[in-house]
């Protein structure tokens, strides 16, 4: 490998964990509701839908910069989300990728998290599954 190919591969690896370091240190920074809902989101995100690096990094950026706008605007969680979140992350995940198979169990795990964090936003304690 030639030193130009070195330093290309370096900046292919580097880039994207900036990027990802980045992104993370956003989330973290959410108030707790919205940071799980983004949890529950990536984590979904993550294991089921394929996607190239650069439209990843694009696609986790942009849902911090959807959250961080919501919660400056006092969005509630489920008026970004709407009542289907799978729905929501399906249709939102499009525009990055060719979509793919998502099994029910990942699905239901979304909804409930969802349910969970916008419980959080309005003072409920919504513990059921």
């Amino acid at each position: 490998m030639s030193e130009g190919e070195k330093t290309g591969f370096i900046a292919k690896m580097i880039g994207p964990k900036k990027r990802w370091r980045a992104y993370k240190a956003r989330v973290k920074e959410l108030p707790e509701g919205y940071r799980t809902a983004v949890e529950a989101i990536e984590r979904y995100l993550m294991h089921f839908v394929p996607t190239d690096g650069d439209s990843n990094a694009a696609m986790f950026e942009d849902l911090a910069d959807l959250f961080e706008q919501a919660v400056a605007d006092g969005t509630p969680i489920r008026a970004i989300v709407g009542e289907d979140p799978v729905e929501f992350v399906d249709t939102f995940a499009q525009n990055y990728s060719e979509g793919g198979y998502v099994p029910a169990r990942a699905r239901k795990r979304l909804t409930d998290d969802i349910e969970r964090a916008a419980g959080n936003e309005t003072g409920k304690d919504d513990t059921a599954v």
